[in-house]
């Protein structure tokens, strides 16, 4: 319908269920002006209807007639339909018709194939029962006498036909020629036997040779179990001779003449390729299953002798070198077995396999006997290096000959190594199996002792007598600290290759990783001896440090003239050092341990040194500043000039030294106003304890009565929405407690395990000694290891942890006991125990920081190895 006034809006449709004429209207006629044009609006509507009309009315129509078009379709279908059901049951009569009459015309045909096929039958099995009976009685014939080269032939002959009779066995006469020819070879397969036996009681073989041949095809021809008596009954004659002599008498058959077995054997194989390999035929391989036998019978008689030898009632022990020299020589001559029969002859009959896949046949055959005796031999070997490692410990860590080098090891670590190559390559001849699992944990156990006994003895005082104890050289710590990482790498090596040559079954039980671990643990202390060195070096400028007088300075100048001397003498001392590292990652390490311990040194000395001033700790921020500068120069400090910087060495140094920040600038904040040194405190230190800001408080100076006013006030702000989220307390002041104030070098003691500075207290640098005390310097490094990881300082080389959590306070020197000079502790040399088991643990798990630690700058363990241990 055409739109009369403008767009209409949008409207239900007409063919809708929900139309309402009055939305249309209204929207044609949506203004009075538009009333004109309703005579138009309706005619329009008319002739809208008309053509809706004249379009119903022809579809009605077309409707109709196709209806009626398809009725007439439908019937046309069905009397289709009718028509063609007969048709089809006409054809369906017509071909069964046809199928009786060509059934009836071929019916006689059948019965003549039938009978054709019968008559065929009938006489090829009358054929071949007259062929089995004639077979039968010329093989009666030949049998009688001892014709065996044509017995062999006929007997197959007889045995085949046989086969095509087994149908008719209810037939009388099958059955009793059936039961003749099973007798007839029971009477050849007895005839042949009894040949052989009196052929060699009588010593004819000689003379009979060519017709035991001929007896061994007749055998051949009655199958395996005949083959199989004939083969046992030679084996058990050949051998009757050796079970008499080796197992009748005591002395011949024991241990010490093995070598007399094999020469017999040797002898008896001989005697066989000479006179008797031409009676048995090729693939019947006798000699391999007369080697066979005698490896068996061998076996036997050595497990019988050993077990004896373990039992002796005279009380004398096991003759440990005797037991190798036999295995030996049982392992050579079943290698020389092997050597003989894994020839032509077998990869006749294993052609489809080559020789790297064939199986040994002869492995094992006797030295099977000597396995469950073997942990004798492991005895041994644990023996013999208990009695090294003591002479290890007494050798020096450099032998005075030979000049020093920074990629020298210990000479013995070389040694035990080689000593474990050797002693491995050994054992996987002997066994693949548990007695390779006990040797491996020998290997575990001595490497062990190496490390506490010979490694750390190294680097501990040694006390001679009534003189002072002897402190361990820069080069003898240098030669731990390489050897330790040689060991490390070598244990790794160790262990693969024990894997490499252990049965699968057993892998799962070689495991070397925590004796790498413990050499990890030594070379983490190593690295912490030489940091030590340079502490007690810039002892004195500390010392300095605490004797000025903080509250009365009056002006910040440059930085302060013990700072000068400190990084003149860190440099100095680093550079020595560096120069013996020839690992890029150690030198990384001890610089990170050197940094670590400056900036926890640096934070008890603050402590001590109480009163500090606004001005005071200003000029302490900027002498830190002065020290983290010298600090980023130390790796490399021995390299070219204008060597880069490393990035993460340089993060770390400022991290590290960053510790020192939120206590030196809260002390520079006035106490007037009280609320400026409160929120300075809430923003730099960032906690919540009344305890820590008291500290603050005593180290700034304040009096006491003072106090009270600013800790209410600090109560107050912590309070505050914006402080709810703080801690309680903080890592870096909850554990320090201000005991005393500073009086020229005294200073305040400062409690042990100092969260962030575990062991602070052992830094308390007023009570180290001026100079170097060889009485504690070992001490130091054993109780590092001793009292364990908590305490000791693992060293978080190369990561982005902050330094603040690296604990360096165990290597320093304890409270001297006893006689001054003298050490107070010593390696024991006997059994660890219970201690060594835990110093061993410690170990360990320091190492496992440490490598965990040095994955951030460089590949652990790399380098060249200074020994071939391939083992």
């Amino acid at each position: 319908m055409p739109q009369v006034n403008g767009p209409a809006p949008s409207l239900s449709s007409l063919d809708s269920a929900e139309y309402n004429p009055i939305d249309h209207l209204n929207a044609i006629f949506s203004h009075p002006s538009t009333l004109s044009s309703i005579s138009k609006t309706s005619h329009a509507l008319d002739r809208y209807q008309d053509e809706l009309d004249k379009e119903i009315a022809a579809l009605v129509r077309h409707q109709s007639t196709s209806d009626a078009e398809s009725v007439k379709i439908v019937w046309a279908a069905k009397k289709d339909l009718a028509e063609l059901f007969p048709r089809v049951e006409d054809v369906r009569a017509r071909a069964m018709q046809t199928e009786e009459v060509i059934t009836e015309m071929t019916a006689d045909i059948k019965r003549l194939d039938n009978t054709k096929r019968n008559l065929t039958l009938s006489m090829t099995a009358l054929k071949r029962l007259q062929m089995l009976t004639t077979a039968y009685e010329q093989l009666r014939g030949l049998s009688t006498s001892r014709q065996y080269q044509e017995c062999a032939q006929l007997l197959q002959a007889v045995i085949q036909l046989m086969t095509h009779f087994k149908s008719y066995r209810s037939i009388d006469q099958i059955a009793t020629l059936s039961r003749n020819v099973s007798d007839l070879q029971r009477e050849l397969l007895e005839q042949v036997c009894e040949d052989f036996e009196v052929t060699f009681a009588k010593a004819e073989v000689a003379q009979r040779r060519g017709m035991l041949a001929e007896a061994c095809l007749v055998m051949d021809a009655l199958g395996d179990n005949a083959r199989s008596r004939l083969i046992t009954w030679y084996c058990n004659n050949q051998l009757r001779e050796y079970r008499q002599v080796f197992r009748g008498n005591e002395e011949a058959g024991s241990l010490d003449n093995i070598s007399r077995r094999y020469a017999w054997f040797r002898r008896m194989l001989k005697t066989y390729e000479d006179e008797h390999a031409v009676m048995f035929p090729a693939n019947w391989r006798m000699n391999e299953m007369l080697a066979n036998a005698f490896c068996e019978a061998t076996r036997e008689d050595f497990k019988s002798i050993l077990s004896k030898s373990v039992r002796r009632a005279d009380g004398q022990s096991f003759d440990v070198n005797l037991l190798l020299s036999c295995l030996q020589e049982t392992l050579e001559f079943e290698h020389s077995l092997e050597r003989r029969f894994s020839n032509a002859s077998r990869a006749s009959i294993d052609t489809l396999s080559s020789d790297s896949e064939r199986a040994p046949v002869f492995s094992q055959a006797i030295s099977e006997a000597f396995e469950p005796y073997l942990s004798v031999w492991v005895e041994a070997q644990d023996k013999e290096l208990s009695r090294m490692i003591p002479q290890y410990r007494q050798q020096p860590p450099k032998p005075p000959d030979e000049e020093f080098s920074p990629q020298m090891v210990v000479p013995s670590s070389i040694e035990l190594f080689n000593f474990y190559r050797r002693t491995l390559a050994q054992c996987a001849k002997l066994s693949t199996g548990p007695r390779l699992v006990e040797l491996s944990r020998v290997f575990a156990k001595y490497l062990d002792q190496y490390a506490q006994q010979v490694l750390l003895f190294y680097v501990s005082e040694r006390p001679s007598g009534q003189t002072p104890s002897k402190i361990p050289q820069l080069e003898d710590t240098i030669l731990v600290l390489n050897t330790a990482d040689y060991c490390f790498n070598t244990c790794t090596q160790l262990e693969e290759k024990i894997k490499n040559r252990i049965d699968e079954g057993f892998k799962a039980g070689i495991d070397l990783q925590s004796q790498a671990d413990a050499f990890m643990g030594i070379v983490s202390a190593t690295v912490r001896a030489l940091v030590r060195r340079v502490e007690v070096d810039i002892e004195p400028t500390w010392r300095e440090m605490r004797n000025t007088g903080w509250s009365k300075l009056e002006s910040v100048g440059d930085q302060s003239s013990w700072v000068a001397e400190m990084v003149r003498v860190i440099k100095h001392k680093a550079a020595e050092i560096l120069g013996m590292l020839h690992k890029q990652q150690y030198a990384r390490a001890f610089c990170d341990n050197l940094v670590d311990s400056i900036a926890n040194v640096f934070i008890v000395n603050i402590f001590q040194c109480k009163p500090v001033s606004e001005v005071g700790a200003e000029q302490m921020l900027l002498d830190s500043y002065a020290l983290k500068k010298g600090c980023e120069e130390l790796l490399t400090i021995n390299g070219a000039a204008n060597t880069p910087l490393p990035a993460g060495y340089i993060k770390r140094v400022n991290q590290t030294m960053s510790r020192l920040n939120p206590i030196l600038k809260t002390l520079q904040v006035r106490p007037s106003p009280p609320e400026a040194l409160v929120q300075a405190y809430l923003i730099h230190i960032a906690d919540k304890s009344d305890t820590n800001f008291r500290k603050i408080l005593d180290l700034k100076g304040l009096r006491k009565q003072d106090h009270s006013h600013l800790i209410e006030l600090f109560q107050a702000h912590r309070a505050s929405p914006r402080n709810e989220k703080l801690p309680q307390t903080s890592a870096l002041l909850t554990p320090l407690t201000v005991t005393g104030v500073s009086t020229g070098g005294a200073g305040p003691t400062i409690a042990s395990s100092i969260g962030s500075l575990p062991g602070a207290a052992t830094l308390s640098t007023s009570n180290l000694p001026a100079r170097f005390d060889p009485s504690t310097f070992g001490n130091a490094i054993m109780n590092a290891a001793r009292d364990g990881v908590d305490r000791f300082g693992t060293p978080n080389l190369g990561g982005s942890t902050p330094a603040a959590h690296t604990p360096l306070g165990a290597m320093s020197p304890p409270s001297q006991q006893g006689q001054p000079g003298r050490a107070s502790f010593e390696v024991p040399t006997a059994a660890m125990g219970v201690g060594a088991a835990n110093l061993n643990e410690n170990l360990r798990n320091i190492g496992k920081f440490f490598k965990r630690d040095m994955g951030g700058f460089g590949r652990f363990g790399s380098g060249s190895k200074p020994a071939d241990t391939d083992g």
